[in-house]
């Protein structure tokens, strides 16, 4: 039996009345504003070729972790969901009745919350997804996909996305970027601003698979020697270079932690011939990683790119599916992370540098209060990214507000990003972190803490203003 869909205009504000007053004239204020996504996953090919979407499995089930994870827990086989390596494939009517028989396993979930947006505002439907819905659904998302209002770029549009930054690694040629940016240029082009950032990982992680093989990449690319310590770190800033051409602001760092080293430059050059060799130990691999972010802090400095640092994650713990199935299949485990020692070699050489910026996130909620919020109180270079990964929800972000508002203050945040792969999760997560925050700022006006003309400035501030100011875009 099918349930009517309803998404209530107060959902997540807070439940007592006076504050629910306060919280809905504030996000009132701020419903409207521009998107702008400063960090995630969506592929520039989208927008560069403007294609459509395919069909609903394609489109919100397959390429969001969020989603099968949940699914896989239960049980139900990635293989099924054409979930994986490219080629792999399956039945897209039979994966989304997958998702439809289990839509209950996602009660009191943000997925739920996204989806339920989704389903409601961008595709008008009416009754919840279920079982009996399931054939429904996937007709009428299919047949709207293949009309020419919601190819990606009119859905960037009719969303009032600013910009949406990707994240490439140095080896990609960056082509889709370049068309879009050939696009914008053109009289009466396609408008939209979709700007790329650098994830160096796969050529500083000496753990990453085909890390030897990437090196000899690198240097095809840049026409550095990059078995050479020197050679190795010119390719970076070649790259760096090439990708500030095509709109990038920032780097990414997906390190497993925050460790950081400000090795002598002798000492350097050896641990890089070892890890270049392949001949090295888990512990010099960790080295090399924590003396590239001082490297790339140094960087930062010279080509103005906004450091980005990802720590606490345990990514891809599930060895066998990480063997059939490859990177990013829900399996990355928050774990404990150290950033007030980690960082400490970084912070004596730049920590006091006003022009740079490292934001930091986490996946250990344990540190907001306890070290991050202090650090980012403290030093001009810091700031905090925003509740991350398992923590992008209604009460992780009110952690993360209630953990490192009182030492860290708003304005050593950087308002939110989104961090998907999920295109149209992006409008949904964004509506849910206004809707967060404008409740957060109500209690503080109720306790008379803020005037309320200060919460609807911070209001502005945390949707739109911090982040353009924080990524320079």
């Amino acid at each position: 039996m099918s349930r009517p869909l309803l998404l209530h205009p107060d959902r997540m504000l807070p439940a007592e009345p006076a504050l629910r007053a306060i919280a809905r004239e504030l996000y009132a204020s701020v419903a409207d504003l521009p998107i702008v996504s400063p960090h995630g996953h969506t592929d520039p090919s989208w927008f560069a070729l403007n294609e459509p979407f395919g069909n609903a499995t394609d489109l919100l089930l397959r390429p969001d972790h969020y989603v099968f994870r949940m699914l896989y827990s239960q049980g139900v086989p990635l293989a099924t969901l054409g979930v994986g390596k490219p080629g792999r494939t399956a039945d897209p009517v039979a994966a989304w009745r997958l998702l439809a028989d289990h839509w209950h396993l996602f009660r009191g979930t943000p997925s739920r919350m996204w989806l339920d947006w989704v389903f409601a505002e961008v595709f008008g439907m009416t009754e919840m997804l279920g079982p009996d819905t399931a054939d429904a659904y996937f007709e009428a998302i299919t047949i709207a996909l293949a009309t020419d209002a919601f190819r990606p770029r009119a859905l960037y549009d009719r969303y009032r996305i600013e910009v949406i930054a990707t994240t490439e690694s140095p080896l990609d040629s960056l082509e889709h970027h370049a068309a879009i940016q050939r696009e914008n240029a053109q009289p009466g082009g396609w408008q939209g601003r979709v700007v790329t950032a650098y994830r160096p990982d796969p050529v500083v992680d000496p753990e990453f698979e085909g890390f030897r093989e990437n090196l000899v990449r690198f240097s095809e690319l840049t026409g550095e020697d990059c078995s050479t310590w020197h050679g190795y770190l010119a390719a970076h800033r070649q790259r760096r270079t090439f990708f500030a051409r095509h709109g990038a602001t920032s780097s990414d760092h997906g390190h497993p932690t925050a460790r950081t080293a400000d090795l002598a430059p002798a000492e350097a050059e050896a641990l890089f011939a070892k890890v270049s060799a392949g001949n090295f130990t888990p512990a010099e691999a960790e080295l090399f990683r924590a003396q590239m972010l001082t490297e790339m802090a140094g960087m930062s400095l010279d080509d103005g790119l906004i450091m980005q640092l990802h720590p606490g994650s345990f990514r891809n713990h599930n060895a066998a599916l990480f063997a059939s199935f490859g990177r990013d299949k829900g399996a990355d485990i928050p774990m404990p992370t150290d950033y007030v020692h980690a960082l400490k070699p970084l912070l004596d050489r730049f920590g006091n540098e006003a022009g740079l910026t490292l934001i930091l996130f986490t996946l250990d909620e344990s540190v907001y209060a306890r070290e991050l919020a202090p650090l980012a109180g403290h030093y001009p270079c810091l700031r905090l990214g925003p509740a991350w990964w398992f923590h992008d929800s209604p009460e992780g972000m009110r952690r993360f507000r209630l953990g490192t508002t009182e030492t860290a203050g708003f304005y050593n945040t950087v308002g939110f990003n989104d961090d998907t792969r999920a295109f149209l999760s992006i409008p949904a997560r964004h509506d849910m972190a206004r809707r967060i925050d404008c409740g957060f700022l109500a209690g503080l006006v109720a306790e008379h803490r803020l005037a309320d003309w200060e919460a609807a400035e911070l209001a502005q501030d945390l949707t739109y203003n911090l982040v353009k100011r924080a990524y320079r875009l």
